[in-house]
């Protein structure tokens, strides 16, 4: 009886049904659930998903979606984790006009033309199609002109595979991905390291001292320092006071009813 009920909710949870919402998120309303998160489920329908049509954060790495139309009515989601999945085709997506940041590295998407379907999405500036970390990726990532395409698919977005294109910090990041890689270059040949007995320093000595002609550039490189470090901090403080609220409301919705006779 034991291994037949065991069964049984596996065969439940392969498929996305309202037992499963409310139980996960403790609400008794779909309409209410703003953030879901269903990793590593072995879910392969998303079923009544679509019936949460406030949802604003949607989790559902490492499962075995192939099919995404019932997330085509979700038009407020904003931030959508789809890695480790089986998913070839993103069209429905289209519809989901709020959509900030998709992560779909980890899955069979072969061609940027796949892509297309998203770019009507103006506020969409975060796009993962490979995660170097976990090693995910998509058939489309093994093209050379892979990420040239995107980018110009997409001009509006700000951070492609993890990697910051535009804003702060996107100059520095570049400047020294294209250090590594020329250092790299230089380092092999033939897959061995080559030693360089006689090396000599690249720069002359006393290169390296602050100038007072340089003054003003550490200033500025301070400041927006500082600045960058300022957002962060309100960015923790926003942080800290939404999960107060949602702790709350949680602790709220807990407490049992009282009815007066």
């Amino acid at each position: 009886m034991d291994c037949k009920r065991e069964k049984e909710q596996d065969a439940e949870c392969e498929k996305v049904t309202a037992l499963l919402l409310k139980s996960r998120t403790g609400e008794f309303d779909l309409e209410s659930i703003l953030f879901l998160k269903l990793r590593v489920l072995g879910i392969h329908d998303l079923g009544c998903i679509g019936e949460c049509v406030n949802l604003e954060r949607l989790d559902l790495f490492g499962n075995n979606v192939t099919n995404l139309g019932p997330l085509s009515s979700l038009r407020l989601l904003s931030v959508l984790n789809l890695s480790s999945n089986r998913i070839s085709n993103i069209e429905p997506l289209r519809s989901c006009e709020n959509l900030q940041t998709l992560n779909l590295a980890g899955n069979v998407i072969s061609s940027t033309e796949s892509l297309h379907c998203l770019v009507s999405l103006k506020k969409l500036e975060n796009i993962r199609l490979r995660d170097n970390t976990y090693n995910y990726s998509n058939p489309v990532c093994r093209s050379a002109s892979y990420r040239a395409v995107v980018l110009e698919m997409f001009p509006n977005i700000k951070v492609l595979d993890g990697e910051r294109v535009v804003g702060r910090g996107s100059e520095l990041y570049q400047l020294c991905k294209d250090i590594d890689d020329t250092i790299k270059a230089g380092s092999y040949k033939n897959g061995q390291l080559i030693e360089h007995p006689d090396c000599k320093p690249w720069v002359e000595d006393g290169y390296w001292e602050i100038k007072r002609s340089n003054n003003a550039i550490i200033e500025e490189a301070y400041k927006q320092f500082n600045d960058v470090l300022h957002e962060c901090r309100l960015l923790n403080n926003r942080a800290t006071h939404v999960i107060s609220q949602t702790q709350r409301s949680m602790s709220l919705k807990k407490q049992p009813k009282q009815y007066a006779i």
